[in-house]
C-alpha cells in the first residue's frame, strides 16, 4: 500500500506536478489563482480525482470539491490550496490536495465505506499572492469577505477579481457566501507541511493544529514628489523610497520591540519605477502577527505610530491601510485532543501560518495536522518534506478520516 504512493523519491502526487509553475527567476513555483499555472494543477486535481471515482464540481467561488458518493450534509472534508507565493515552494498546499487523495484512495483500496459523505477540497488564493487577500476562496464561501470587496479586488496589472472570475469561466455576480457548501461541512481536517521548526525540536513527524497567532496585511503607502535624479539637488527632494526605507526599518523596530511578535515587508512597488526617476510613490505591504488579537492590533499601532516618526522629516505623506485581518484561532480542544489522540498522542503545535481551516474554524468544526519540515523554511524554495514523514502524514489522515466515517 505506501510503495504505491511513491514515486522518484516522493509521493506520486507531487511528482506528476513537479514542473508545472516552476518560476526560472525566482526559483521554486509561482502558481497564483486563475493564471495558467494554476489552471493545470486544477485539470490535473480533477484528472487525479476522476481515476478515484469522484465527482468534482467548482462551487461559486472558484473552489473544486471531489466528492466519494453523493454530496450531503454532515460531510468530513479534507484537502487544502493549490496556489504558491511567487516562488513558493513544493509542499505548501499542494502537500494536503495529494496526501487527501492519497487517503481516499488507501481508504477505497480496502474496501472502506463511509458512512458520511466525503469531499475533497481545493480552496482558491489560499496565498493572496494575487490578489493580496489570503485565504479568498474559504473567506468568500463563509462570508468573512463580501462579495463586493473580493470582486473590487486588483492584481499588479490592475486586473480586477471580478474580470479574472469571469475568464476562468465563473460569474462574478455569484461570488459570496455560500450557505448551501457550507451546511455540507460536517468537520474539515486540513493536512499542511509545517511551516516552522515546532515539529524539530518535539521529534515527530506529525502534530495536530492547536491555535494560529492573529495576523493580518497592511498597505503602508508613502507619496513623495516625483522629479529628474540629475537635476534635482539632495536637499530639495521629497523622495518615497528614502522615506519608505526609513518605514521599513521602524517596522522591523516595531516588531522586536514586542514579545513574540513578527511583522515582515516583503512587497514593494515603486511608482514610476525609472532608474533616474525620483519616485512619486511607494506602497510597501505589511505582514503583522502576534499571540492574540489585542497584541497585534497594538504592534500596528506602534508600527504607524514608530512609520510617522521616522519619515517626519522627509516631506512625504504616509498612511497605513488595512488590507486582510484574521483574528487568533483557537481550535476546538476537545476535537484536537480526541484527533492527537486517535493518532497516538501526536503533540499539539500552535502555529504562525494562517491556513483556510481558521478561516472556517468560526462557521464549522475544524482541525489541523502538520508535516515535520525538516528546515523549518516555507514560503521558498529551500522547503522541504523528507517523504517518510509525507508517507506518515498520509496514514495519519487515512487514521483520522477511518475514525470520524
Amino acid at each position: 500500500m505506501t510503495d504505491g504512493l511513491i514515486a522518484h523519491g516522493r509521493l506520486a502526487g507531487l511528482d506528476e506536478i513537479t514542473g508545472v509553475g516552476a518560476d526560472p527567476a525566482r526559483g521554486g513555483y509561482s502558481r497564483h489563482v486563475w493564471t495558467s499555472a494554476e489552471s493545470e494543477l486544477r485539470e490535473w486535481f480533477t484528472a487525479r480525482a476522476t481515476r478515484l471515482g469522484l465527482d468534482v464540481e467548482t462551487d461559486r467561488n472558484g473552489n473544486l470539491w471531489a466528492w466519494w458518493g453523493r454530496p450531503g450534509p454532515d460531510a468530513v472534508v479534507t484537502g487544502s490550496h493549490l496556489d504558491s507565493v511567487p516562488g513558493g515552494g513544493a509542499f505548501d498546499g499542494p502537500l494536503g490536495v495529494v496526501s487527501a487523495l492519497d487517503a481516499v484512495a488507501r481508504l477505497q483500496a480496502t474496501g472502506f465505506q463511509p458512512s458520511r459523505p466525503v469531499a475533497v477540497v481545493v480552496f482558491a488564493e489560499e496565498e493572496g499572492s494575487r490578489f493580496g487577500v489570503a485565504c479568498l476562496g474559504s473567506r468568500l464561501l463563509s462570508g468573512a469577505i463580501t462579495a463586493d470587496a473580493a470582486r473590487a479586488l486588483t492584481d499588479a496589472d490592475g486586473v480586477t477579481a471580478a474580470e479574472a472570475a469571469a475568464a476562468a469561466g465563473l460569474a462574478p455576480e455569484h461570488l459570496g457566501r455560500d450557505d448551501e457548501a457550507l451546511g455540507r461541512i460536517g468537520l474539515f481536517i486540513e493536512l499542511h507541511v509545517e511551516q516552522g521548526r515546532g515539529l524539530i525540536d518535539l521529534g515527530s513527524p506529525t502534530a495536530v493544529a492547536s491555535s494560529i497567532l492573529a495576523h493580518g496585511r497592511w498597505r503602508l503607502r508613502v507619496s513623495g514628489q516625483g522629479n529628474h535624479a540629475g537635476a534635482t539637488g539632495m536637499r530639495e527632494r521629497r523622495d518615497p523610497v528614502v522615506a519608505a526605507a526609513r518605514a521599513v526599518l521602524a517596522v522591523e523596530e516595531a516588531a522586536l520591540a514586542t514579545d513574540d511578535a513578527r511583522a515582515t515587508v516583503g512587497r514593494l512597488r515603486i511608482v514610476p519605477g525609472g532608474t533616474n526617476v525620483i519616485a512619486s510613490e511607494v506602497d510597501a505591504w505589511v505582514d503583522a502577527r502576534a499571540a492574540t488579537d489585542a497584541g497585534t492590533r497594538a504592534l500596528v499601532a506602534d508600527i504607524e505610530s514608530r512609520v510617522q516618526e521616522a519619515v517626519a522629516d522627509s516631506g512625504c505623506a504616509v498612511e497605513l491601510i488595512e488590507e486582510s485581518w484574521s483574528g487568533v484561532v483557537e481550535f476546538d480542544p476537545e476535537l484536537a485532543a480526541r484527533l492527537a489522540g486517535t493518532l497516538g498522542g501526536v503533540p499539539l503545535l500552535p502555529t504562525g501560518a494562517g491556513h483556510d481551516a481558521g478561516v472556517l474554524s468560526g462557521a464549522v468544526p475544524t482541525a489541523m495536522v502538520f508535516v515535520r519540515n525538516p528546515t523549518g523554511v516555507s514560503h521558498s524554495r529551500e522547503e522541504f518534506a523528507e517523504t517518510a514523514d509525507c508517507i506518515a502524514g498520509v496514514e495519519a489522515l487515512e487514521a483520522l478520516l477511518r475514525s470520524v466515517l
